[in-house]
């Protein structure tokens, strides 16, 4: 049976992914540094009895060792610019495939930049920000990119007609397709947020958000993205601002993009400006259900080809948290089963982004790309 490491599992965004562990019909294997919260969590998420190991981040052959007869670690203990690097090396050491569940663009670059080397030669994958924002993201902009890259292509897809979607995947490098630009957005509204999402949104509040031009990742102009955007499903257009979503790392290493942009809901970028470390505190560890459950993510992406066609996409589903385990532990999955090469990966490298949206419909997602 396929044994999963979870790493972080006694925090909110832990549990949950042990509990999808668990549904899935896997065996989850709880990694941390305090043996009393993880059978707490294991508890809490309906796994009593799982196996807990106990290890903190200073020792990284502790690390290696708690996860070595595992198949795949899943990180989602953050802020992942502080405590991730080790827990990548670990996996690394032990000779694991990994993913996990950050947003935190500057980390995501470091992780995509310097640990590829090490991957390629202990023979895993390493696959960061399969979250409900990075994960989708990335995967509905590499399809939002051929769209507007091809010029044979035309109408649109989604869900139900995504069996004749072609994306160049699983490489380390741009795919075939060009685009003058890509713009992603987190289109989500306010919503229960839990203190661990708190304290990671400050920390990459705090950091200069980056954009992508001419090959270059360079310091975001704020006054250059668009004042608003048309929102699915929403009559009029929403007011947005830059921010440093985890696309402008991922999108350029399988788009030969000329630029790559994000922007996120202006309101919510108000609401993480205002979050101070007095603030982060006083948010609950866990958020509440019913609000978690009613709250919705919407990730959009918008492509402009070298000959001025344009495609638009979209991916959108309910409860962000819970969809994080659903992603992480999918793409967990999917790394075991094989295909995917050896390194640094971003989610559009790792995996057939049709085929994975299209998982995630069973989940209540649903996505489209259409030419604009």
């Amino acid at each position: 049976m396929l044994r999963i490491a979870v790493h972080g599992a006694s925090g909110f965004t832990g549990r949950l992914t042990v509990a999808e562990v668990r549904r899935r019909g896997f065996t989850p294997v709880l990694v941390g540094r305090e043996e009393s919260r993880l059978r707490k969590a294991a508890v809490e998420a309906g796994a009593e009895g799982a196996e807990v190991r106990v290890a903190g981040l200073d020792s990284v052959e502790a690390l290696a060792e708690a996860f070595r007869d595992c198949a795949v670690v899943v990180n989602c203990a953050g802020p992942f610019t502080v405590l991730g690097e080790p827990v990548i090396r670990a996996s690394i050491a032990a000779g694991v495939h990994y993913v996990d569940t950050t947003g935190e663009q500057l980390y995501l670059k470091r992780v995509l930049d310097g640990f590829h080397e090490d991957a390629v030669r202990a023979g895993v994958s390493v696959v960061p920000a399969m979250a409900d924002d990075g994960g989708p993201g990335d995967l509905i902009a590499a399809l939002v990119a051929e769209r507007a890259g091809s010029s044979a292509a035309s109408g649109a897809f989604g869900a139900s007609a995504a069996s004749g979607a072609s994306v160049a995947s699983g490489v380390s490098g741009a795919s075939a397709v060009s685009v003058a630009e890509v713009l992603v957005a987190d289109l989500r509204g306010p919503g229960a947020a839990s203190r661990g999402t708190a304290r990671s949104m400050a920390a990459v509040f705090g950091q200069e958000a980056l954009a992508y031009t001419d090959g270059v990742w360079h310091p975001a102009d704020e006054s250059a993205g668009p004042a608003s955007i048309a929102v699915p499903g929403e009559s009029g257009e929403a007011q947005v601002s830059g921010m440093a979503l985890p696309g402008v790392v991922t999108i350029p290493r399988h788009v030969r993009a000329r630029r790559v942009r994000s922007v996120i809901r202006s309101e919510i970028a108000a609401m993480f400006a205002a979050l101070t470390p007095e603030v982060v505190d006083s948010v609950p560890e866990t958020p509440d259900e019913a609000a978690r459950m009613a709250s919705r993510w919407l990730m959009l992406a918008e492509a402009t080809g070298l000959d001025g066609s344009r495609a638009r996409g979209w991916v959108t589903g309910s409860d962000g948290y819970g969809m994080t385990a659903v992603i992480a532990v999918e793409g967990a999955r999917r790394l075991v089963a094989g295909g995917a090469p050896a390194g640094t990966l971003t989610p559009a490298q790792a995996f057939d982004p049709a085929g994975f949206l299209d998982h995630l419909t069973t989940h209540g997602v649903t996505w489209q790309v259409a030419s604009a």
